[in-house]
């Protein structure tokens, strides 16, 4: 059913951008919206900071396509025309078949901490931006760190910084934001 939500989503797309006129709504009444590549709307809340470049802004992993983490390849950028909305935050894929592994299960390839450096989060019950080239993978689940300089101090106490810092990422708020 969400292969056939995604493709129907896709064409009408394809059909405005080419003809000129709106994007048709899909099969629960959504618009498509032409320009924005958005094929779904997952809905929920932030449970936490959601690191974005500038603060208001809505483009979680800097672009980056969560699924490709999980391919054993090196992560890809991902283009605004696969995107997904989650929690408020706009994910984008390289393709329409990770779009909809995305749609199936989000919080399988979310980055913890809300992309936020997963070492400063937990030696630091700080907020410091992630670098979406600077992973790991432990347990099912992404993190990302600040540099690879960072994640060098990470790597002496994983197991450490992940138990400290699943306490410290829910005492901050949504709101909050990552300054320098």
């Amino acid at each position: 059913m969400k292969t056939s939500l995604v493709a129907i989503a896709l064409l009408a797309t394809s059909v405005a951008a080419c003809s000129g006129e709106p994007a048709s709504t899909n099969e629960t009444g959504e618009v498509a919206a032409a320009s924005s590549g958005l094929i779904a709307d997952l809905g929920g809340e932030s449970r936490g900071p959601v690191y974005t470049k500038n603060q208001g802004e809505t483009l979680a992993l800097s672009g980056y396509d969560a699924v490709s983490y999980f391919s054993g390849a090196a992560p890809v950028k991902g283009s605004d025309d696969f995107k997904v909305r989650y929690q408020g935050f706009d994910y984008q894929f390289a393709n329409a078949e990770n779009a909809e592994k995305f749609q199936d299960n989000p919080m399988k390839y979310v980055p913890q901490y809300g992309g936020y450096c997963a070492w400063a989060i937990g030696a630091n019950d700080a907020l410091a931006p992630g670098d979406p080239e600077v992973y790991k993978i432990v347990d099912d689940k992404l993190y990302l760190n600040f540099s690879k300089d960072v994640a060098k101090r990470w790597q002496v106490d994983i197991p450490g910084f992940i138990k400290k810092g699943d306490k410290n990422y829910p005492t901050h708020d949504a709101s909050e934001h990552y300054t320098s």
